[in-house]
């Protein structure tokens, strides 16, 4: 009886190793998938860069080169940085045990 036990936890051991085998198989296609995506994307990104550096905007397009950004001169930054809102700390007769309070003698 324990010999088949034995033969019955090894086949469902290969098992698992066999449908592990496919799920990895599959996700490694998947990430050669999305890498390929991601350079032809990655790709088009430098076309398109390419293209609006050689002066070849499309219609409605603003020159970021044309624009001048306004000094910073640190104040601003400052100002705009906000700290976290802190709650206020919970009373002792809040946080009350009520599985102790049930069992007083």
């Amino acid at each position: 009886m324990l010999v088949v036990l034995f033969l019955i936890s090894y086949g469902l051991l290969a098992m698992l190793v066999v449908e592990q085998d496919r799920t990895i198989t599959a996700q490694r296609s998947l990430i050669n998938q999305l890498f390929s995506d991601s350079m032809e994307l990655t790709a088009m990104k430098g076309k398109l860069v390419g293209q609006h550096g050689n002066g070849k905007h499309t219609p409605g397009a603003q020159d970021p080169s044309s624009q001048v950004a306004p000094k910073d001169n640190g104040k601003d930054k400052a100002k705009s940085v906000r700290p976290a809102p802190l709650h206020p700390p919970k009373d002792a007769s809040d946080t009350v045990d009520v599985r102790r309070s049930m069992h007083t003698i």
